[in-house]
Parts: structure tokens; C-alpha cells; sequence
């Protein structure tokens, strides 16, 4: 079955920050399987959107998540860094 893009990207958008719904909820919620949801958290992945596992660490976030959280904050000013924390959680 295929999905419009604003279908998908809506679906992306709540396994992010604050909503960071797991697979099997949002396969759940939106009647769409867990194979096809892990299949675009990947796509979004590898296109560098950070996306966390509702499976694994604190939060939900993978050691992989967390470090590239690091580097891409670290040139941040503080107001800068408080926006990215608002909009990212």
C-alpha cells in the first residue's frame, strides 16, 4: 500500500520530540505495520533526522542519537541551544 508523503511525514513527526511514540503504538494508532514504520525510520536516518528508538536508553534515544545530539549542538550559543532544545525536546 502506498502512503502520500504528507501521510508519512505526519507519522515521522510523532516518533519525534515530545510525542516519541514507539512503533508498535504508532502501528497501533495508525493502522500501518511496524516492518513499514521501522522501514521509514531508517529513511529518515539516513537522510539525518534524528529519530529514537522507543526501545533502547533513556528516553528513548540510542548512544548513536545522543552523540550526534552532541556534535551538532556544540557550536551553539546558549539562546541557540535553548531554541534547539524547545524545538527538538
Amino acid at each position: 500500500m502506498a502512503y502520500s508523503n504528507e501521510r508519512k511525514a505526519s507519522v515521522i513527526a510523532k516518533m519525534l520530540p515530545p510525542h516519541n511514540l514507539s512503533l508498535r503504538q504508532l502501528s497501533r494508532e495508525e493502522g500501518i505495520s511496524e516492518g513499514t514504520l521501522s522501514r521509514w525510520r531508517a529513511e529518515a536516518r539516513a537522510q539525518g533526522k534524528l529519530l529514537p528508538d522507543g526501545q533502547s536508553g533513556p528516553k528513548g534515544w540510542t548512544a548513536r542519537d545522543k552523540f550526534a545530539v552532541v556534535v551538532e549542538t556544540a557550536a551553539l550559543n546558549e539562546a541557540e541551544l535553548s531554541e534547539y532544545c524547545r524545538e527538538r525536546g
